[in-house]
Order: structure tokens, then C-alpha cells, then sequence
């Protein structure tokens, strides 16, 4: 799941969130936002099991899929679009 909200001046409030049953261990969200680094953005786990993190993003085209510990890719069915290089967000 993504939530957005508009802050002050031209930056978008980014929440990505996976549910309790993604892949076990450490997710990070990359993408062209941070030059699809593993590590940078990694999800925190909440109290209810749900992994989240919240990032500020400029507006345009951001790319972007979670990475497990594991190797495992994950898209997000809840952004703009899903291509063949991952999840879109237009902001």
C-alpha cells in the first residue's frame, strides 16, 4: 500500500507499506529516487506486523521495487503502474 500527501512547497510525503506476509527479514525500498541502492530505505517493522517507511520525493516519474534479504523482488500493485522495470509513482 502507498499513502501520499502534499507537504509545503513541492515534495509529496511518501508511506510505502507491506503487509505481514511479505518475505521474512529486512526490505528496502529502492528505486531512481535513491539510485536503486539496497539498505538506504529499509521498512520498519510497526506493532501491528506491518513494515513501512516514509520518504519526501520530488514531483516527476519515480521507479521503484522493494528488495528482500533474500533476493526477492516485490512490485507494489497500489502505485500508478507496474512495468517490466518495477513500480511507478507519478508525483
Amino acid at each position: 500500500m502507498i499513502k501520499r500527501s502534499k507537504l509545503f512547497g513541492n515534495k509529496t510525503r511518501v508511506t510505502f507499506c507491506l503487509p505481514r506476509d511479505a518475505p521474512a527479514g529486512t526490505v528496502s525500498v529502492v528505486g531512481t529516487f535513491n539510485d536503486w541502492k539496497p539498505g538506504l530505505h529499509e521498512l520498519k517493522v510497526r506493532r501491528d506486523g506491518t513494515r513501512t517507511i516514509t520518504l519526501h520525493l520530488a514531483p516527476g516519474h519515480h521507479k521503484f521495487r522493494y528488495l528482500a534479504s533474500d533476493g526477492v523482488w516485490l512490485d507494489d500493485e497500489q502505485a500508478d503502474g507496474v512495468g517490466p522495470h518495477g513500480s511507478e509513482l507519478l508525483l
